[in-house]
């Protein structure tokens, strides 16, 4: 089978395929709300010919093509954020509509574009035969914007999957990515003393104190580690909290949610301890920090947690997987493909930073358009990427 093949079939069904990101778009999936969506891929999985559908314990769908004793996966999570303030969009978020090249509308890019160009690469690796190695899955992933990694920390923990290889379709625009920083969600509080508000002196502002520690933490993102590859580790406070017994009172309460980006040589420790630290330097010592735990029910009515701790990871580039995605990707298109990263979190901190597990980014649509209004993906890259999808299990198979 050649590659040209392949590219040819892909966009033979490319329309198909839009057609299919258009239906996804049109049927809300917030995350712990995709029943809906997790219906409608199972429906197109079978109309598409795969082997086996299923959902898993936790909502997930798991759409399988052959029986090889090797297992591969592609994923895609099929939740999606809130379109947020309507007067930002210039169109229905949830229309789905196909427009001047383009399926428009929330999760276009981020990321049921991913999906639905699964969908067709596995109707194509089968039409095609280009399997007999693998069992391959693709693996439709639910809470994902709510909690990344939680689904697949589930299906690896719970139901013992564990491929070989881990190919997550997040918007790339059409690069292979490789990995991405971490994160963390940690809240520091500290204590104070109340007292009537006429008489401030008599009591012990909870406010000045976290307006101090939250100074040393804009301080601290200054002398965060830098990784050549990764970037610069962040850090910024997100959310602020007081309280007190009135309006009248001095604050006896304060808390600073902040987002903690991890570059390489970053991890749970060493950022937990930086944040103490900036507690001391704001003469605060008795300040306490807490790393924050997702614990969450599904639509399936099961109950799954883990400590909102997101571990960095990175595929080393002279990976033979890395090799093998760049040779299928110059067979297919005639170029050299950009190995880059993500700025944003994925279900890789699971799959590759949690458990171990080789992983790699491809994906249509732009990192940008995620979360983002008037969110799109090109048509194009739907039958590029389903393209890329089967090209590398060909490869695989070689």
């Amino acid at each position: 089978m050649d590659y040209q093949t392949i590219l040819n079939k892909a966009k033979e069904y490319e329309a198909e395929t839009a057609e299919i990101l258009a239906r996804l778009v049109q049927t809300p999936s917030f995350s712990g709300k995709e029943k809906e969506v997790a219906d409608l891929i199972c429906d197109e999985m079978r109309k598409n010919g795969f082997d086996s559908v299923r959902i898993d314990g936790l909502g997930s769908v798991i759409g399988t093509i052959g029986n090889g004793p090797r297992t591969m996966a592609f994923d895609a999570h099929i939740d999606t954020v809130y379109p947020g303030e309507r007067g930002n969009w210039k169109f229905d978020p949830f229309a789905g509509k196909i427009e001047d090249g383009f399926v428009l509308g929330r999760g276009a890019s981020d990321q049921k574009a991913g999906m639905a160009s699964m969908i067709t690469a596995g109707r194509m690796i089968k039409e095609l035969k280009l399997n007999d190695k693998f069992t391959v899955l693709f693996t439709g992933t639910v809470m994902e914007e709510d909690c990344d990694g939680l689904c697949w920390h589930y299906l690896i923990s719970e139901e013992k999957v564990r491929p070989e290889l881990v190919v997550s379709t997040e918007p790339t625009s059409l690069n292979i990515y490789r990995g991405h920083r971490g994160r963390m969600e940690m809240t520091i509080e500290v204590k104070g003393v109340s007292c009537h508000g006429s008489a401030p002196e008599r009591g012990d502002n909870a406010i000045y104190k976290m307006a101090r520690i939250a100074l040393e933490i804009e301080r601290l993102n200054e002398r965060l580690k830098t990784d050549s590859f990764l970037g610069k580790g962040t850090i910024c406070a997100s959310v602020f909290e007081s309280g007190s017994p009135s309006q009248c009172a001095v604050a006896d309460f304060a808390r600073i949610q902040v987002d903690r980006r991890l570059t390489n040589g970053e991890n749970r420790e060493s950022a937990v301890a930086e944040l103490q630290d900036c507690a001391v330097r704001a003469g605060c010592p008795g300040a306490v920090v807490k790393v924050l735990h997702y614990d969450a029910t599904a639509y399936t009515g099961m109950k799954f947690g883990m400590d909102k701790y997101f571990p960095t990871w990175v595929l080393d580039e002279k990976s033979t997987w890395i090799s093998d995605a760049e040779s299928a990707y110059h067979s297919l298109f005639g170029k050299d493909p950009l190995i880059d990263k993500w700025t944003f979190s994925t279900n890789g901190i699971a799959t590759a930073g949690m458990h171990g597990i080789p992983t790699m980014g491809f994906g249509p649509g732009d990192e940008v358009q995620a979360h983002a209004p008037n969110e799109r993906a090109r048509i194009s890259d739907l039958s590029a990427a389903a393209a890329f999808y089967a090209g590398l299990v060909h490869k695989l198979n070689g």
